[in-house]
């Protein structure tokens, strides 16, 4: 590793090689070449002069990229796809002439970045996959556990601990579904020349404009791509990375909503992120146990969801038919929100796949306020049994804030069992009182809503996906 510059904590710390080689300089230049081999082959087929000698020599020096012919070219013409086009050329005399025919740079440019952008979505698609997978395993294990719930952090009506996991799952799938719809209408540019009239190639056809309408269909098929998008100017609009950032934004703010969640139930010492035996937590303070893989989702999300405005900003400040503020930008706000995601899911899949649960302090803290929570069943047990209803509610609300202020100024256990049982209105033993107390009375559904979730909306993704699951996640620090 370099000490003497700036080096991406995104590459050394956070990505994946997976998601890295996505963006590499060598994958783009050998996308470039396959896409001068696509228009090539396309030209030859449509009956433009072009050789099979010509192009088997294009697809033999297809993946020998001559670099430093690139780079040297490049210091001389300032131009990065006129120096790879040069160094092909050099490596493929007889098809010199023909290789790049009739296109633009951003043929090989925006091309590329779709297909790129597209390949990424799809790892992102499996890792998020196998995120809801785990999480899967850890909502039907726990689902009847009872926990308390919590509104505006406050305690609430319970709830199970596998009920609360398919809340953070059902973001997941809402970005589940948000992420299949870009795949599925990712289009290429194709090859539209300058100002995307196509004007090269009725200079080519001749005006022949059924073998121009083909073009398009027939590089985007060798490609692997259904279709081109049906109109541009020089590149593709903007707006398709806007639309690409806005799922990973919508992916990032899910995960930032499970990390934080999981940093206060750490706070609460119900559950644990992941923690290896040499970790230490504090430089000072050794006993410390910090979820800093979720803050390290957090963290990473934000810088997600913020990014997501360079391309919009990008988009909306285009002029005509292309100016070239967006690129600069682009090499920037694309690679580094792929980077980010990768990391923020990796991180999802390691701490959902270690995540410990520690259901004695889980219950402490529910006993200590289920007998507040109890006491609409309590009042009706005294009204069976005589009491009338009006009457033992006040009663209720006095003695609950008198133990209220028994837990908050005198530091003490919650007695409101005790004080009930001693006023007579409600003619109930502790005894009696203290076999309401059973926890899984108060969770309503929440077991039976986790089995149905995981059985209508989760299995069935999982099932489609089977062949992506069983990943696991390696951090690197």
């Amino acid at each position: 590793m370099s000490t003497d510059r700036y080096v991406s904590p995104l590459s050394e710390r956070y990505a994946s090689k997976e998601m890295q080689y996505i963006f590499s300089p060598d994958k783009k230049f050998r996308t470039w070449r396959k896409l001068w081999i696509a228009l090539a082959e396309t030209e030859k087929e449509l009956g433009l002069p072009i050789t099979q000698e010509q192009i088997d020599e294009l697809k033999a020096h297809q993946d020998d990229i001559n670099y430093d012919v690139a780079k040297a070219r490049e210091k001389e013409v300032r131009h990065d796809v006129m120096s790879h086009v040069y160094a092909y050329g050099c490596q493929c005399p007889k098809a010199k002439g023909i290789i790049h025919l009739g296109a633009t740079s951003c043929y090989v440019g925006d091309n590329t970045d779709v297909i790129i952008m597209t390949e990424a979505l799809k790892l992102v698609r499996r890792k998020l996959v196998n995120v809801l997978n785990e999480l899967a395993a850890f909502a039907d294990k726990y689902k009847d556990l009872p926990t308390l719930a919590f509104t505006h952090f406050q305690p609430a009506q319970p709830t199970t601990v596998g009920k609360r996991a398919t809340l953070w799952m059902q973001e997941f799938c809402l970005d589940l579904e948000d992420l299949e719809h870009v795949i599925s209408t990712m289009k290429l540019l194709g090859s539209k020349g300058t100002t995307g009239t196509q004007a090269s190639f009725k200079e080519l056809f001749e005006g022949d404009e059924d073998k121009i309408n083909q073009i398009d269909p027939m590089i985007a098929e060798k490609m692997g791509f259904k279709e081109c998008y049906p109109v541009s100017g020089q590149t593709y609009s903007r707006k398709v990375d806007t639309r690409v950032l806005n799922v990973l934004a919508g992916i990032a703010a899910s995960a930032h909503k499970m990390s934080n969640d999981i940093r206060l139930l750490q706070h609460l010492k119900e559950v644990e992120e992941p923690f290896e035996k040499s970790q230490i937590g504090s430089s000072a303070m050794a006993y410390k146990r910090n979820p800093m893989r979720s803050e390290r989702i957090a963290s990473l999300s934000r810088y997600v969801i913020v990014d997501a405005l360079n391309p919009a900003i990008t988009s909306a400040t285009q002029w005509f038919e292309r100016t070239l503020d967006d690129s600069a930008n682009k090499r920037l706000s694309v690679p580094e929100g792929f980077l980010a995601i990768d990391g923020i899911l990796d991180l999802c899949l390691n701490v959902v796949d270690g995540l410990v649960v520690y259901p004695k302090v889980i219950h402490k803290h529910l006993m200590a306020e289920l007998p507040f929570m109890a006491t609409e069943n309590i009042m009706m047990d005294a009204v069976k049994a005589g009491g009338d209803r009006q009457e033992l509610h006040e009663r209720i609300r006095e003695l609950s804030m008198e133990a209220g202020r028994n837990v908050k100024v005198n530091g003490k256990e919650n007695n409101l069992l005790e004080l009930i049982a001693e006023d007579p209105a409600f003619g109930l033993s502790l005894e009696d009182l203290q076999k309401t107390m059973d926890p899984s009375r108060y969770v309503g559904r929440a077991p039976e809503q986790v089995d149905m979730f995981l059985s209508r909306v989760v299995n069935p993704i999982l099932d489609k996906y089977q062949d992506m699951l069983g990943e696991k996640a390696e951090i690197n620090v």
